[in-house]
């Protein structure tokens, strides 16, 4: 099993999501955000599945500091927004083979380690 993990090291929420998986000796390749930003077509992937408004981080500084709160833009919009900025993105995007999280989810994250677990020990 290897999960990807899209995020910023000073989120704590990324940092528990690499906690958590590393603690389960499940190997993750972390994307910082701030290094390589997300593709639109890489945040059109999680919106199709969980929404925009799921990848919006509302309480953010910088979503403040943009002055979003009334904003009115569209999904493609948003999806443009948040490619250029990542830190308005509610963290940590986590995925696993065709699985999609945004932020902290870990008993989502406790269900894909379990399932991966059952498929391995179903194969043996």
């Amino acid at each position: 099993m290897e999960v990807q993990v899209f995020g910023v090291r000073k989120s704590a929420q990324t940092r528990a999501a690499l906690r958590f998986f590393a603690e389960r000796r499940i190997r993750v390749h972390f994307v910082d955000l701030l290094e390589r930003p997300a593709s639109p077509g890489e945040l059109r992937r999680f919106a199709q599945r969980l929404g925009v408004e799921s990848l919006v981080d509302r309480s953010s500084r910088r979503f403040a500091d943009l002055g979003l709160a009334h904003a009115c833009l569209s999904d493609e919009q948003w999806i443009e927004k948040l490619a250029a900025e990542p830190l308005a993105l509610r963290m940590p995007l986590v995925r696993w083979e065709k699985r999609l999280s945004a932020g902290a989810a870990e008993g989502e994250w406790r269900a894909w380690v379990e399932e991966a677990r059952d498929e391995r020990s179903g194969a043996r």
